[in-house]
């Protein structure tokens, strides 16, 4: 009985381990053949189902005997092995027989449009795994004269344009500082370039500098940053974000009694000044926190920063024959000189919380991928670790060799995402997503393997790399979790410490936008040499 039981469970476990939907990588597709394997395997079935019948009849025959009180020969020793035997199955062919039956059901739900969506995926990785062995680059020649004459010409202006940028930001935050109530409002330190302007391989018109604008509380209030990696109050799907409270400096004050005691009018704090003590009975809600917290709010943030850029622009506007407009409304500072020429250049001047002691920053109105927001969203800002990401940059190319081609990579790479992108529509990879394959392939090879005459073997690194990431729809941060940041960044350490970020998120919960994003990648793919040769 136990030797039956074992072997009709290791027949169903088998089954289900080798069914096509639930492991449809292993059992994606029909064997060749199948129609006729099936009908030779129901012929089995037959067979079977036969002698079972038969075995049924005869020993149903001895139980009536045995009802009936009359003697029943005793059956012979064969007779009775035969019995007592368990039945007559062959436990192989009997596997086989459910698994290709399994597979016949799948077929036919697969063909009456039941599973369309997973068939759909399945199909997408299927294609995915073998489209860029079909697509032969351009060599390297080719390569070469179209960087020189479509993308060197593009950013020819870019260092210019940095000059003039961030000689104007710092005079309008100058100004910004003196039109503020310095014993209340935010103080606004000195602005940071970063991002793809600062590290020389935006290809994209029209160039915009980006520029972060760390600021500060007033006295005696500070802010404390909680992260997801940090803290237990952020919850695990913020991963990336973390929160700020803003809270009075002389909160950890230890001893001091003057909070909880009513000192008199004659008497001070030694501690504590008398201006400490008035904004001590203020409401910290005030300092541009969300409703009923003690949390930094997002837009309220962008408010009080426009407002300030508005009024400091009116103080300086006369020493400038140009027109300053705000380009976005829903962006805290992005911002348009026009001159009179019509000539446009545009600018970010986004207000950032500092983390920390770090160069990491928590940055507002960072895009969250169009994804619906909660109430309580305007309370989480993403950690940016752009200042790391160019410092990197930087340091790792002086030891690459002369004219190394990882920029190169990333512009070429860019500019034809970008050209697919205005013919197909927009996909869910970004800038941002190239530039972090490269700083993976920047650590992974060996700091030869970027001379110039290696540029096609480079990019073609990048894009078997992309689709290997968009396969797996896994494209790891380059920071959060990577223990082999190199120590002369000064990365903090719990952040190296943290699991991995995963930048391809989205992909997994939004199905519609991965199909579109595969979709792109693969035209883009068949259509390198095409855009490469007209442009």
């Amino acid at each position: 009985m136990s030797a039956g039981i074992f072997r009709a469970c290791l027949v169903v476990i088998t089954a289900i381990v080798n069914h096509p939907l639930l492991f449809p990588k292993e059992n994606a597709t029909v064997p060749e053949y199948a129609e006729d394997i099936i009908q030779k395997m129901k012929a089995r079935e037959e067979n079977l189902r036969l002698e079972q019948l038969r075995l049924e009849q005869e020993i149903a025959g001895l139980e009536a005997a045995l009802k009936a009180g009359g003697s029943v020969e005793k059956p012979t020793e064969t007779e009775e092995q035969h019995i007592q035997e368990p039945l007559p199955w062959d436990l192989w062919s009997a596997m086989s027989m459910i698994i290709f039956l399994l597979i016949e059901l799948w077929r036919q739900d697969f063909q009456d449009g039941h599973w369309q969506d997973s068939a759909c995926e399945e199909d997408d990785m299927a294609v995915l795994g073998k489209a860029f062995k079909g697509v032969a680059l351009p060599d390297k020649a080719a390569l070469a004269n179209f960087y020189e004459r479509c993308i060197l010409g593009a950013t020819s202006d870019m260092a210019r344009m940095r000059e003039l940028v961030e000689g104007f930001a710092d005079d309008l935050l100058e100004a910004l500082r003196s039109v503020c109530n310095r014993d209340a409002d935010m103080e606004v330190e000195e602005s940071i370039g970063v991002g793809s302007v600062y590290e020389n391989w935006r290809v994209h018109k029209p160039l915009v500098c980006d520029l972060l604008v760390p600021f500060t509380p007033p006295e005696p209030y500070r802010f404390r940053s909680q992260t997801w990696c940090s803290r237990e109050s952020v919850p695990p799907d913020k991963q990336g974000y973390g929160t700020i409270k803003v809270c009075r400096a002389d909160e950890d004050a230890a001893g001091c009694i003057c909070g909880k005691t009513k000192l008199g009018e004659d008497m001070l704090c030694l501690l504590h000044s008398q201006t400490g003590q008035t904004k001590r009975s203020g409401e910290v809600e005030d300092l541009l926190c969300f409703k009923n917290t003690q949390y930094l709010d997002a837009d309220q943030v962008m408010k009080w920063f426009q407002i300030a850029i508005t009024k400091a622009w009116n103080k300086i506007s006369h020493k400038y024959e140009f027109d300053l407009t705000f380009s976005l409304l829903d962006s805290p500072g992005a911002l348009k000189i026009k001159f009179r020429s019509g000539k446009c250049i545009a600018f970010n001047l986004t207000p950032v919380v500092q983390c920390e002691d770090s160069d990491a920053y928590f940055i507002s109105h960072f895009p969250r991928n169009n994804l619906p927001a909660d109430p309580a969203s305007n309370t989480y800002w993403f950690v940016t670790f752009a200042v790391y990401e160019r410092r990197f940059i930087q340091s790792i190319s002086k030891k690459l060799p002369a004219n190394a081609c990882h920029l190169s990579c990333l512009q070429i790479l860019s500019f034809l995402h970008g050209k697919q992108c205005s013919l197909t529509g927009p996909s869910g990879l970004s800038n941002y997503h190239l530039k972090t394959v490269m700083l993976h392939l920047l650590q992974a090879r060996s700091y030869q393997d970027w001379g110039p005459e290696n540029l096609e073997a480079r990019l073609q690194d990048m894009l078997k790399f992309l689709e290997k990431s968009l396969q797996e729809k896994k494209l790891c941060h380059f920071f959060i979790g990577n223990r082999k940041v190199p120590a002369v960044l000064n990365f903090p350490v719990m952040f190296q410490k943290a699991e991995p970020l995963n930048l391809f998120r989205p992909f997994v919960l939004h199905r519609d936008t991965y199909r579109k994003t595969v979709d792109t990648f693969h035209e883009m793919l068949r259509n390198t040499v095409a855009l490469i040769n007209e442009y």
